[in-house]
């Protein structure tokens, strides 16, 4: 008896359950996750709009409330989360007229991610990856001019990271180490701010090893990018003393 009754209350709770599931109004649901949104009230937002996603992705509503969803992580500063749920509308529903935004809006998480150039460079990568997939399927943007403003940005600070790693290299006599570093910013940041300083390094890298004829080679080959930075005289000098030295010993 009791186990009978047991189960009866299951089901009943069961019953209870799928109505109320059934007589969720999806569009009221998604109304209020909005005017959450924009009173910053992202949890509430988040619950309302994932509510929509669970029980009405099917519907008009589905990539709506799926794109929101992200939007509510984006401005609550969750980016890996905002990442996550903006990917989910790209894979599940790709005809969605919130596509295109959803993948500036994922380049822009991984930018803002990006940290100072010292630190590990990863997301730096991945949002430059992200925004140059963005460039070639969206060259139309509004966007498109940021986009490549922050390319810039990003490929500078991968520069500098490869630069710095380099000098340290030298600081420390590991020049094959440093060697390769400043090729890494030579061929694939030929267009940054820091192109000529490494052609300059990797000059005083073979000076350093003793490996003069190198040296003069690279320097034939290099000698406009070293005089675009007026320091022709310094390396002149690092060849007729056949040591490296700072300008201000020169000078």
């Amino acid at each position: 008896m009791r186990y009978s009754l047991f189960i009866l209350i299951l089901i009943l709770i069961s019953c209870s359950g799928t109505s109320t599931r059934r007589d969720l109004d999806y569009s009221e649901e998604f109304e209020n996750g909005k005017i959450a949104l924009g009173k910053k009230k992202y949890i509430k937002a988040q619950d309302h709009f994932n509510t929509v996603v669970i029980g009405a992705s099917h519907t008009e509503l589905g990539d709506d409330a799926q794109f929101y969803l992200g939007e509510s992580f984006f401005y609550s500063k969750e980016y890996l989360m905002a990442i996550s749920e903006y990917d989910r509308l790209l894979r599940k529903m790709p005809f969605s007229p919130f596509i295109e935004k959803a993948r500036y809006r994922i380049c822009e998480a991984y930018l803002t991610l990006s940290p100072k150039y010292f630190n590990d460079q990863t997301y730096s990568e991945k949002a430059l990856e992200k925004l140059q997939e963005f460039i070639d399927d969206y060259p139309n943007s509004d966007e498109r001019e940021k986009a490549e403003a922050d390319i810039k940005k990003l490929r500078d600070k991968l520069s500098q990271k490869a630069f710095e790693s380099g000098v340290l290299y030298m600081k420390m006599e590991e020049y094959k180490a440093a060697l390769l570093a400043f090729k890494q910013v030579v061929e694939l940041y030929y267009d940054t701010d820091f192109i000529e300083l490494a052609h300059l390094k990797t000059i005083a890298c073979y000076i350093e090893t003793n490996d003069f004829e190198t040296a003069s080679d690279y320097y034939k080959d290099n000698r406009v990018q070293i005089e675009d930075i007026n320091m022709e005289d310094l390396v002149d000098e690092w060849f007729v003393q056949k040591r490296v030295f700072d300008r201000i010993e020169l000078e």
